[in-house]
Parts: C-alpha cells; structure tokens; sequence
C-alpha cells in the first residue's frame, strides 16, 4: 500500500511505519512519484491549490485524504464517495491559540503604532499611552472546538469574562447557539472567530453582526476569510469605531492597494497564526497514527462529516 506525503522530512517524522506500507514523496501534484495506482492515503501539501484538488481524480485507488490543515472547506464537496477526508484538528491548537492571545494583546496595547514609531525612531509616548488593557475585558469566543478551548485556557489567566458560541447550544455547559449572538454582541469587548467555513458561516460577520459589537471593541478573525464580508469589515472598520485583528482575509493574499493595509486600527498578518517550526512534528504524529489506525482497520479520528 502506497502513501503519498508531501514534506521531505515527513518520512523521518513518521518514524518506523506500518507493516506493507511504502511512504513516497509528492511535494508538486503535478510531478507525482510514481504510478497513482495503489495509492490509498494520501496528505495533501498545506493550503493545498487547484492543482492538488485535481490530483484527487487521477487517484483511482485512494481510500483516505489526510489534511494538515484544520479546516477542510477547500475539500468539502470534492471527495469521491467511499473516500474518507480527515482534518488535522489538534495540531494547530496551540500556535493559533497564541496568536489569538498576542493579536490581543498587540491590539489593545497599542503595539502597531508603537512600531511604526520605532521605525520612525521616534519616543512616541504621548501619541500611544494610555492604552486599553486586556484585565477585565468581556471575550466573546464563537467557535468552540478545539482552538477555541485552547484559546480560552490561555486567556483564563488575563482576568477575563468568557460566552462562549457554537452551532449547537450546550446550556449544560454555558454554550450558546449562533442564534443568541444578536443579543450578545453588545456585551463583549472581544470577538473572537474560531469557526471553519460552510455555507451556514460563510458571510455571517456582515453589518448587522459589527453594527451590534460596542464602540472599540475587537474583532479578532483566525478563521477563515470569507467568514466576514470584507464589505462590511471596510466600511466598519474606516469610521474608526471598531478595531480588528485578522490572519486572515478575502480575498487572500489581500491585494497591495486594498483599503485595509492603510486603516491604522488593523493589524494584518500573512495567514500564519499556525506556522510554526514545531508543526510539522505534530502533523506527522496525527499523520502516522491515522496510518496505523488505516492499516489495523480501526476507525480514523478526525473525520469531516457536514464540513465539520
């Protein structure tokens, strides 16, 4: 049995694999190693293109698409039936939870313009303090799987108040539906987006939901772009009356002159919150235990049923 991976270093990170499985090198779908025959699992490169969505079709024996990514929305839709798609749910959880904490922080602390006077070499004191502090604030987290726990743990420390959001309400556990977001939105001082992108989140951050966030408060996207509308977000965001922290944007990457980049109360960065040097340890560590499970018959984790 055949596994393509897509990291030159994957094979080390795997370790001793399991018996009769050969692990091959694709690192461009358009260049495979070998035959696409008898190719059964199958780890698509990061932020996979059209190109590895194409290979898809031209595996005809492949039984399990494993992603490193955490969410699946490039994939919902265009797995054959009989194929099973696994997300790498749990291998980001601490990298995005940090940048979460320090697009906060960075935020409320005034850390862009203090950089921008920095490379203006300029003590820009008066021009920055006071600045708002985390301790006290209301955090409004919608998403609450994995990350989004990982997110709150790190924050628990801060001397913050936490409502917690998810698809389906768990009163028992102070989980509140989407739906009650109307009605909490003016209470937070922190928006947290955590949610993976389907066609029920899609565009769910529009007018209504900022025109409902008070004045200065933070919306913080380590989502997915589409998850806002960049409309809103713009018109939003220029009056001045909210701030934001985005990883992510759409489009992506985020054209040169966009009016965001120039808006002084954004903090943009590249999609990296979970691109770190200890990743790719982790993903192989999911990667080689999916491949035992696969090989042993037993059932694989992280399966993405309904997008999620």
């Amino acid at each position: 049995m055949k596994a393509w991976i897509p990291h030159p270093e994957g094979r080390r990170l795997l370790g001793e694999l399991p018996p009769g499985v050969t692990v091959e090198l694709l690192d461009d779908p358009r260049r495979p190693p070998s035959s696409p025959a008898g190719v059964r699992f199958w780890v698509p490169p990061f932020l996979s293109g059209p190109d590895a969505g194409a290979l898809l079709a031209e595996l005809p024996d492949v039984e399990v698409v494993q992603l490193l990514s955490a969410g699946a929305d490039a994939w919902v839709g265009r797995i054959p039936d009989g194929v099973t798609l696994c997300d790498a749910r749990g291998v980001h959880d601490s990298p995005t939870a940090e940048w979460v904490v320090a697009a906060i922080l960075a935020s409320l602390r005034g850390f862009a313009p203090l950089a921008r006077a920095q490379a203006r070499r300029e003590w820009a004191y008066d021009e920055v303090a006071p600045t708002d502090e985390l301790a006290g604030k209301r955090v409004l987290i919608v998403g609450t799987g994995s990350i989004g726990t990982a997110v709150r743990d790190r924050l628990a420390p801060f001397e913050v108040s936490f409502t917690l959001v998810a698809r389906t309400p768990r009163p028992g556990q102070g989980v509140h539906g989407v739906d009650e977001l109307p009605a909490l939105l003016p209470e937070a001082d922190v928006v947290v987006l955590l949610v993976p992108l389907t066609e029920q989140t899609r565009g769910m951050v529009d007018e209504r939901f900022l025109a409902a966030m008070p004045d200065g408060a933070l919306l913080v996207n380590a989502a997915r772009g589409p998850v806002a509308r960049t409309s809103a977000l713009v018109a939003e965001l220029s009056s001045g009356r909210l701030r934001a922290a985005m990883d992510v944007t759409d489009p992506e990457p985020l054209p040169a002159d966009h009016p965001l980049w120039e808006l002084p109360n954004v903090l943009l960065t590249p999609h990296v919150a979970g691109s770190v040097r200890g990743l790719l340890p982790r993903a192989y560590r999911l990667v080689g235990e999916q491949l035992r499970r696969y090989v042993a018959g037993e059932e694989l984790t992280n399966r993405v049923v309904d997008g999620y």
